[in-house]
């Protein structure tokens, strides 16, 4: 096939195999086309699968576990002296990440597509050239598919390496920390200071705002920052990291509050405060790809940039930095090129935060809904009136509504609690059909259930609290 001046290799090219770029990779095949993939390291599965969401998850569960294990005798769960081996955590991180990149390689091979490793570059708006070692490669394409993910956040003062590290390096630890500082108290700072806490550790969370998990409502965060008292992790909020002085056996880092310098030494810090698209180093603008003052894709509606072959998905593009909606916008762009008229509509976008209780967030808070223009109401049903939740020794958090004043239409629902990761789906799918609190209401929920918590914050709404 030749298109312009170039002899074309392959219908559509994937740089990235991350949880947009599989998943693009894997649709495109699946629609007709000739697919490869280049990807800069050996595993596949992007920064979601190696080094972010799946391994952080695994071990957030062990914490969870060997809490249980400890603290289980109010329950008549006896279990001697629990022991915690840090080595066998770290080999089960190793082994559930393993899997699911190996389930990647198998799903390629099952669609035929072609792996390319390396790093890729921009030659020309139908051509890129792949680096790996001392070898190149020049391959063509008539679409190509950017989903490159985003990379941790330095901060100055904190320059990665030794005792000072990020999110990649908190989840690889050669040993438990006694002691602990992670500057940035969102939800990834905040994920991992609990799994620690949980471990064991002594965990100090920096952030420099006013609140951790800013992004959520101040009586979720109150549940929070109450159980993270609890595991007695220490949090200093208004405090600006100054600099971090690696001791070799010890860091020490200093911060600045209320205009006075402390400091706190640790055996690690991490920094977990954003992440940064990956765009800089792919010569976008040899292909004349545009991008935005922080470095994103402009994108429109399929995930299609500028140049009308070329697209864009995941943490490049404006939006949250979260693996489905990466996949989401994958698929879209599969389709796009494929000639569909499928459009990415981030109606309702959940999202989760791996605390102790987890949050989950879909459509609309209340203040977002208001800001844009919607009269809306809120009803919220706690889970210390739920039976699953109470026999579960997890009856913190609650279920909330928001929905419109004048039909009752669902917009956005917010839920903290034991499972929340797993209950957001019914509100969010309530959210795309358009549901309303009575649809949900009439809706039988099997009993003793934690999603029974849905159906009760709709009778709430609806002028009828049944259970409490």
């Amino acid at each position: 096939m030749v298109v312009g001046d170039y002899a074309i290799d392959l219908d559509t090219i994937v740089v990235g195999s991350g949880p947009g770029g599989y998943v693009a990779a894997v649709h495109a095949a699946e629609l007709g086309q000739k697919v490869a993939v280049v990807e800069r390291y050996d595993a596949l599965g992007g920064v979601c699968l190696n080094v972010g969401c799946i391994p952080s998850k695994a071990m957030i569960q062990v914490s969870h576990e060997y809490l249980t294990a400890k603290d289980g005798a109010d329950r008549g769960i006896e279990t001697g002296d629990v022991k915690l081996d840090f080595d066998k955590v770290q080999e089960y991180r190793k082994q559930v990440v393993n899997r699911m990149s190996n389930g990647v390689a198998y799903l390629f091979k099952k669609n035929k597509i072609d792996v390319i490793h390396g790093t890729a570059f921009m030659k020309s708006d139908h051509s890129l050239r792949v680096i790996n070692d001392d070898s190149a490669q020049t391959y063509t394409f008539k679409n190509l598919i950017l989903a490159t993910g985003s990379h941790p956040i330095e901060i100055p003062g904190f320059k990665f390496g030794g005792r000072v590290i990020d999110s990649t390096g908190l989840l690889a630890l050669p040993a438990l920390p006694k002691e602990l500082v992670v500057i940035g108290g969102g939800y990834i700072g905040s994920e991992l200071a609990a799994a620690y806490a949980n471990f064991g550790s002594h965990v100090t969370i920096l952030e420099g705002t006013d609140t951790i998990l800013g992004a959520y409502e101040k009586d979720m965060v109150k549940i929070i920052e109450k159980r993270f008292k609890a595991k007695d992790i220490d949090i200093i909020t208004g405090a600006m990291a100054k600099e971090a002085k690696d001791n070799g056996d010890s860091v020490e880092v200093s911060y600045e509050l209320n205009g006075e310098v402390k400091t706190v030494t640790a055996d690690y810090v991490a920094v977990a405060v954003g992440r940064k698209p990956n765009t800089d180093d792919l010569g976008l603008n040899i292909a004349g790809v545009e991008t935005t003052d922080r470095g994103l894709v402009k994108v429109d509606a399929q995930g299609r940039t500028n140049v009308e072959h070329i697209y864009a998905i995941g943490d490049i593009v404006a939006g949250a930095a979260l693996a489905h909606k990466a996949s989401y916008e994958g698929k879209v762009a599969a389709e796009a090129i494929a000639g569909q008229s499928s459009v990415v509509d981030y109606r309702a976008m959940p999202a989760v935060c791996y605390v102790d209780p987890e949050i989950a967030t879909t459509g609309l808070s209340a203040d977002q809904a208001k800001s844009e223009g919607l009269d809306v109401k809120t009803a919220k049903f706690p889970f210390s009136a739920n039976g699953r939740a109470v026999s579960m020794h997890s009856d913190e958090g609650f279920v909330r509504l928001v929905f419109t004043k004048d039909n009752e239409q669902v917009v956005g629902a917010q839920i903290i609690g034991n499972n929340a990761s797993d209950m957001i789906s019914e509100l969010t799918l309530a959210i795309e059909s358009g549901n309303t609190v009575e649809d949900i209401a009439l809706t039988i929920h099997p009993h003793p259930t934690l999603s029974e918590a849905v159906m009760d914050a709709a009778d709430v709404a609806l002028g009828y609290p049944t259970n409490i």
